[in-house]
């Protein structure tokens, strides 16, 4: 009997992974849906006291400050019956020069072209968030970073002609920049977010820490090829062995020159225009009441709370609010998270909550800081399909009442 050779058909290959904007398309559609419902909400609230929801989103605040850029460039100032002095040159330019770029080629005002940016950047930064979380986590994850970013209680900035919404899209596409090994990418878009926010440094930083840790990593793993090519070498050829490469790559080293340029282009330019050299522009904040102590004054802005009873509530939810995000921050930590999250998170926690600036700016502050939902992300990915839709649901109805009474109300200074 003649043994019959058995094949068996090898298993088919796995289709290739759809294109990361096809995968990102569940978390968009949920995004829009919940700034959607946010915005009427807005509308209806408004109208039924008398106020423009238009207007809101527009012309108040920050907005107001971006719109006179746009339209008259830099220049003006107010000073208060203090003696401070509120300069525009606090406001960084890149959203101004979209607004006067889009009002160009557009009939839209200077105000309405901002809100437009906004909102297409919002898209932008959901898509952002969920490459840096599905790219960490996984998708399902990165489906709920991007909705937990999209039901914080102040989400409602995300679509104001505020720079918040464009500060996280560059911000997070950098990061996912550095995650996927793109250097040059990650420079140019830390460029262009040191030119959107005082913040911007914390981009940078990732930046400079991500090539430093690839550096050491690269001149370790070299180290160690030359220690194994030396132990094989053959007899008489070890000393040519021992030398180890240098791990020079090019891209990297131009990622990490570009990063600082916008940042550091305009803090000078400041300077240079005011007169103050390189601190010229901490003596702009400065006349702003803007300035990093530590946490200092914030602290005594919740100790103060705790004077009277009804605003014992608010400070002992201040403090509830704090230990939260740090809670969070170190759950990062201990997950793993990439060192480039936990540099950039960082900074961006440490420059919201210890700088002595508007307390009510504090929580939009905070807004960029989106890689610490991450552990929130993960826990609600792991419930059920059903009741994750429906916190979710849950958690969008209560941003969207809270975001139409804070713009009816006291706002986002």
């Amino acid at each position: 009997m003649t043994d019959l050779e058995t094949r068996v058909a090898a298993p088919p290959a796995p289709p290739p992974p759809a294109p990361l904007p096809r995968r990102a398309v569940p978390a968009l559609v949920g995004y829009a849906a919940v700034r959607v419902l946010g915005l009427v909400v807005l509308a209806v609230w408004s109208a039924a006291r008398g106020k423009s929801a238009l207007t809101l989103l527009t012309a108040r605040w920050d907005s107001l400050w971006y719109t006179r850029v746009a339209e008259l460039g830099y220049g003006y100032q107010v000073r208060l019956p203090n003696g401070d002095v509120h300069s525009d040159l606090a406001f960084f330019p890149l959203l101004p020069w979209l607004e006067r770029g889009l009002h160009a080629v557009t009939p839209l005002s200077y105000a309405h072209a901002g809100l437009v940016v906004s909102l297409v950047a919002s898209l932008a930064a959901a898509a952002g968030i969920y490459a840096v979380a599905e790219h960490v986590y996984g998708r399902r994850v990165g489906v709920c970073a991007v909705l937990l970013w999209a039901v914080l209680p102040v989400a409602v900035v995300q679509s104001m002609a505020y720079s918040e919404s464009l500060f996280t899209a560059l911000a997070a596409w950098a990061l996912y920049a550095l995650l996927t090994g793109r250097w040059v990418s990650a420079g140019l878009l830390a460029a262009l977010a040191g030119l959107t926010r005082p913040v911007g440094g914390a981009v940078v930083a990732a930046v400079w820490t991500a090539a430093a840790i690839s550096f050491v990593r690269e001149r370790s793993a070299a180290r160690k090829d030359g220690v194994r090519r030396t132990a094989h070498a053959p007899s008489g050829t070890a000393g040519a062995s021992t030398r180890v490469p240098f791990p020079f790559t090019l891209r990297r080293l131009l990622g990490v020159l570009i990063a600082p340029l916008g940042a550091a282009g305009y803090v000078l330019w400041v300077g240079r225009r005011t007169g103050g050299g390189p601190f010229g522009y901490l003596d702009v904040q400065a006349g702003w009441r803007n300035g990093f102590d530590g946490g200092y004054a914030f602290a005594r802005f919740v100790a103060d709370k705790f004077t009277s009873f009804p605003s014992a509530l608010a400070g002992a939810g201040l403090i509830a609010g704090v230990a939260l995000l740090l809670w969070l921050y170190v759950s990062g930590v201990r997950r793993g998270q990439p060192v480039e999250l936990l540099v950039y998170t960082g900074i961006v926690l440490a420059l919201a909550l210890c700088a002595s600036s508007y307390f009510g700016s504090k929580p939009r502050l905070l807004l960029p800081a989106f890689p610490v939902l991450l552990p929130l992300a993960e826990a609600l990915a792991r419930l059920r399909t059903s009741r994750s839709a429906l916190v979710t649901a849950a958690l969008a109805i209560v941003s969207a009442v809270y975001g139409a009474f804070w713009l009816n109300g006291s706002g986002p200074p």
